[in-house]
């Protein structure tokens, strides 16, 4: 499995952020097919006195970095990818890795 990680820097306005991800973000991305997973939340640092080093991060899944790629270079996906400067203030890294799954996990 293949993990695309998208790592937001703070916004210069979080509350726009949070709003813009969820009304205008998710519905664009939620049009790339072929997704195998989707995961978001928010940062926190383990030292509670400071800042965490992003304040997003996103994990997109799919079988393999073919896969992932071609999802992105779909028309949902390229969409997707254009959005992401209309929000993204704080600047945005992606990573991919190759995700190994050591304990699954589940829901209680």
């Amino acid at each position: 499995m293949i993990r695309l990680t998208v790592l937001y820097g703070h916004p210069d306005d979080p509350a726009e952020f949070d709003r813009y991800y969820r009304d205008v973000h998710i519905p664009i991305a939620k049009k790339m097919q072929g997704l195998k997973g989707w995961t978001i939340g928010k940062c926190q640092s383990a030292d509670p006195e400071k800042q965490p080093a992003y304040y997003m991060i996103v994990g997109l899944y799919a079988e393999t970095r073919k896969d992932m790629e071609a999802i992105l270079e779909s028309p949902a996906g390229k969409a997707t990818i254009a959005d992401v400067p209309k929000f993204a203030t704080g600047g945005v890294t992606f990573l991919y890795d190759d995700e190994e799954v050591l304990i699954p996990y589940r829901l209680a």
